[in-house]
């Protein structure tokens, strides 16, 4: 579980890293004939970001909760 909850923290907190990297210097994303719009990487600066903190938290209460011998 703890390194399912690295792995996804740190991906997730990448994702949102880029999605920061498109809001400022306003990279086009092209899908077929439909351009995404940048408030897009809004959404997905917000979904990403949030599921990278909650895999950061659930990391911390699992080291906390598990006793250390």
């Amino acid at each position: 579980m703890r390194a399912y909850l690295q792995i996804t923290g740190a991906l997730f907190g990448l994702i949102a890293v880029v999605h920061v990297l498109r809001l400022i210097r306003h990279w086009p994303i092209q899908l077929a004939e439909y351009s995404v719009p940048l408030w897009a990487s809004w959404v997905g600066l917000i979904v990403a970001g949030a599921l990278s903190i909650w895999a950061v938290r659930l990391l911390r209460a699992t080291d906390r909760a598990v006793p250390s011998n």
